[in-house]
């Protein structure tokens, strides 16, 4: 066998295709035609369902086998986690990442000289340290002045002083005055401390010790404490007095510079925004009645149309945060439809750092729940989504982000709120953070986890938003496939990130221009190899691999060859094809009980049986592969291949796993129109004829089929046409020419061709009565069918083939019959006419016409001749006889 296969070139070379001439159909154009003869062709690919993906009955973050590194999706959550003073200047605004969490202090460690006297080169003595003081609780004051003043005049026992380092100083604090009074020196004491000065203090407290610590303890400058005061409020033409505590503590998005708030700003505030921020709270936080549900709902969305109609919303509002204060509170409460509502103005508001992260979090708190998914289609918060991913740069704020992009994943498996989703440009963001990932990594040579797991979300989106047929064109535009090629490459070792990256690929492949831009990338192929090689036990990605490049080589002969030339790729199919097949062979050992109750749950069904899926796609890629005349002679070589086929026949019912079957027996069908030397199909003739004779002997009318197209190929030996005669198998091809099935009929006679080919075979198609009935196929299915006519008039001629005299070749009657049919049929006119039952367009009866005149006119009027010319049965003139 080594041998033979030598004689076969290993690598299969791309023919250069004819040129085509102007009136000639493109090729890669399927036609009404093409279907019709796709049909009756002796090689044929395989077309298969989608992998099926059942509906989680919960909603996960990330699936079962995620890491340690990923973030919880359980957490607590209330107006504790955000912040109050948002006025912080964000990522976008200073180039640096801002994380939002409150750093640590310092700890200073003094460099003190070691203990002991130490002589200096120059012979003098160095003094000692003083002793520390004790320390006593007392009252501030006083005492601890006299401290300080012991520590500064501390002498050594030798008599030198010690000069100690001067005291800190507080930078960017004003210059203090000296007290004119106790009271004032007390109040000083009280209010101008430290924890007041502190700024991760005010960050704790909110706006509240902001503005204490302003108007009560700030110390102005001398001349400006006048200016200060007079300029606490001011008052405008219409009477209105501004409160400049609360302007004051806003700061406009650049973080610097103070802005002013206007007159008409600070009348629009009170008139419109604060009476509505009055009525925002409950009179009590946690469980609240409906009817208090419906008037905070209310007053959120007022909130929302006031901020809007005043230009407020963004970071342009003087007192955001103290409207940022009421509605964090919000967050305490457990109702949905408030806490979504006030997510809508959290985000409105473009609040940055952990309140941006808190947010991100609430919003996918809400949506873990499928019942929440009609309460986002109320508003506009899924435009409010969608817009923080584009105003959001990776790698800034990837905890914020995945919690938006989780969120955004659950819902968009809503049909409803996908469609939303694409309409408000989802897409485009999602290609453009992919394409940040990408580049980031591409610059850092590394692979982020937060990257990872951002990626998780991000192909759970578009695999969910690929459902849509309306989506496919953005696909293709924004540039995702490449993207998605870039990840199959590179985040290989992620196993959830490939299988929804298995998920989208199988689904986009179902239409011909997303195969086309998928082949276009250069590691498309090997990719997908890598990815069957990486994961053979996950029959979860195993099964769409091989769906995808089952949808790849469907149709274009080009992805055949890139295909079958990649490094390794028929050792890689072969392999996981003997895994899955090892692994369904165990299932088969089951007891029968077990057996039986796996039929009757449905578990073998090709939809829940993972492993039988798995063969079903693997096996059509094969048969694809097989149409290609170069590609096809390789595999039918392969003898691990083929045998695997033929265990598949010998071990598996067609009643149960119909579908695997019939794709092995096409397969094996397709390897068998290539009669040629090294062939492990001829080697094997014979016993795959006994096991196509299984399938015959079943009710099974596609399996059947299958079986006879088989047999059309084989009977081309002779050792396969006496094992059908001795098996019956001729007389059986007879009966099936009463079928009503043209597909039958058409397949009998491929097998019928052949045994008459042989002479002592001739006789039983008479004695059958198979005569007659082959003319009635003709009468019932020339006219719509001239290809299995021109069959059954090849049978005739095989059978004519030493005639002397139709009569007794044919019968009388018969022979009669056959020339009336023929005459009719060889006529243009009346053979051409449009059945009564048949609606053909023209391309169609364009295509009968030609079929007429290639299939059925030079076989027909052959036929005509002979039949004619040894019809006469009369005696030469002179003979007494």
């Amino acid at each position: 066998m080594a041998s033979s296969m030598n004689r076969v070139p290993t690598k299969p070379t791309k023919r250069k295709p004819a040129e085509r001439a102007f009136y000639e159909k493109p090729a890669d154009k399927a036609t009404s035609s093409d279907i019709i003869n796709e049909a009756r062709s002796s090689l044929r690919t395989l077309r298969t369902n989608r992998p099926h993906t059942p509906k989680d009955d919960r909603r996960t973050f990330f699936g079962e086998r995620a890491g340690h590194e990923r973030p919880p999706s359980s957490f607590s959550l209330g107006a504790r986690h955000f912040d109050g003073n948002d006025s912080r200047p964000s990522s976008r605004d200073t180039g640096r990442p801002v994380s939002g969490k409150r750093l640590a202090p310092l700890e200073m460690t003094p460099n003190l000289p070691p203990p002991g006297p130490v002589s200096p080169p120059g012979g003098d003595a160095v003094p000692k340290l003083p002793k520390p003081p004790s320390i006593v609780t007392k009252r501030p004051g006083s005492g601890s002045r006299r401290q300080r003043a012991k520590l500064i005049n501390a002498v050594s026992q030798e008599g030198i002083t010690q000069v100690l380092p001067p005291p800190l100083v507080r930078q960017n604090s004003m210059p203090t005055k000296p007290p004119t009074s106790p009271e004032e020196s007390q109040s000083r004491r009280v209010h101008s401390g430290p924890k007041e000065r502190t700024r991760l203090e005010l960050q704790h407290n909110g706006e509240e010790s902001n503005q204490r610590s302003s108007s009560a303890g700030t110390l102005h400058p001398p001349g400006q404490r006048e200016r200060a005061s007079s300029g606490g409020s001011c008052r405008s033409e219409s009477g209105y007095v501004s409160d400049r505590a609360a302007s004051r503590g806003s700061r406009t998005g650049s973080g610097s510079k103070r802005e002013e708030e206007t007159a008409e700003e600070a009348l629009y505030w009170n008139t419109k925004v604060a009476p509505i921020l009055e009525r925002v709270l409950p009179p009590h936080l946690g469980s609240v009645d409906s009817p208090v549900v419906e008037g905070i709902c209310k007053a959120c969305d007022e909130l929302y149309d006031a901020l809007e109609e005043g230009n407020m919303l963004g970071r342009a509002a003087k007192r955001r945060n103290v409207a940022l204060k009421t509605i964090f509170k919000l967050s305490d409460l457990s109702e949905p439809r408030v806490l979504l509502r006030a997510a809508r103005l959290i985000l409105a508001l473009h609040v940055s750092g952990g309140n941006l992260t808190s947010v991100c979090k609430l919003v996918f708190k809400i949506s873990k729940e499928e019942k929440h998914d009609s309460l986002f289609l109320e508003n506009n918060i899924l435009d409010l989504v969608v817009s923080l991913l584009g105003r959001v740069e990776y790698p800034d704020l990837g905890e914020a982000l995945v919690y938006c992009l989780g969120a955004l994943k659950f819902l968009s498996g809503n049909t409803t709120v996908s469609q939303r989703l694409f309409q408000a440009s989802l897409i485009q963001a999602l290609a453009k953070l992919l394409a940040s990932i990408n580049e980031q990594q591409r610059k850092s040579g590394r692979l982020s986890k937060t990257g990872v797991n951002l990626l998780v979300q991000v192909t759970g989106i578009l695999r969910n938003l690929a459902d849509l047929p309306e989506t496919r064109g953005d696909f293709l535009t924004r540039g995702i496939i490449p993207e998605l090629c870039h990840i199959m490459d590179v985040y290989i070792a992620e196993g959830e990130l490939m299988l929804n990256v298995s998920r989208l690929f199988s689904k986009l492949t179902l239409s011909q221009d997303c195969c086309s831009a998928l082949v276009d990338e250069a590691t498309c192929f090997q990719c997908l190899l890598n990815l069957l090689d990486k994961y053979p036990e996950r029959s979860d990605i195993t099964v769409r691999v091989c769906f995808i490049l089952g949808n790849l080589t469907v149709r274009n002969d080009d992805c055949r060859y890139c295909l079958f030339n990649a490094p390794n790729a028929m050792d890689i199919l072969v392999s996981v094809f003997r895994g899955y097949f090892a692994k369904d062979l165990k299932g088969l050992r089951e007891t029968p009980r077990e057996s039986n109750s796996r039929s009757s749950s449905g578990e073998n069904s090709p939809s829940i049986n993972k492993t039988e899926d798995v063969l079903i796609k693997l096996i059509r890629i094969i048969a694809n592969l097989s149409i290609n005349q170069d590609i096809g002679p390789l595999i039918a070589a392969n003898e691990t291949c083929v045998d695997l086929m033929m265990q598949i026949l010998d071990y598996k019912d067609i009643n149960v796993s119909e579908e695997l079957v019939l794709n092995a027996v096409i397969t094996i069908n397709n390897l068998s129109y290539y009669n040629i030397p090294g062939s492990a199909i001829t080697e094997r003739q014979m016993d795959i004829s006994r096991l196509l004779l299984k399938l015959l002997m079943t009710d099974n009318m596609a399996g059947m089929i299958e079986a006879s197209r088989v047999f059309g190929n084989l009977s081309r030996a002779i050792e396969v046409r006496d094992y059908i005669t001795n098996k019956k198998v001729d007389e059986m091809m007879m009966t099936l020419l009463d079928a009503g099935s043209r597909e039958i009929v058409y397949t009998s006679c491929g097998v019928l061709i052949n045994l008459t080919a042989d002479e002592h075979r001739r006789p039983l198609l008479k004695q059958e009565g198979g005569i007659q009935k082959l003319i009635e196929v003709m009468r019932d299915f020339g006219r719509s069918d001239w290809q299995l006519a021109g069959m059954v008039c090849m049978t005739l001629w095989n059978y004519s083939e030493k005639i002397e005299s139709s009569v007794e070749t044919f019968g009388e009657q018969e022979t009669a019959d056959l020339i009336d049919l023929l005459v009719d049929l060889l006529d243009e006119e009346t053979a051409l006419d449009t059945p009564e039952n048949a609606d053909w367009d023209e391309e169609t009866q364009d295509f009968m016409r030609s079929y007429w005149h290639s299939e059925f006119c030079p076989v027909a009027s052959q036929l005509l001749q002979r039949v004619e010319r040894c019809q006469s049965a009369l005696v030469p003139i002179g003979d007494e006889s």
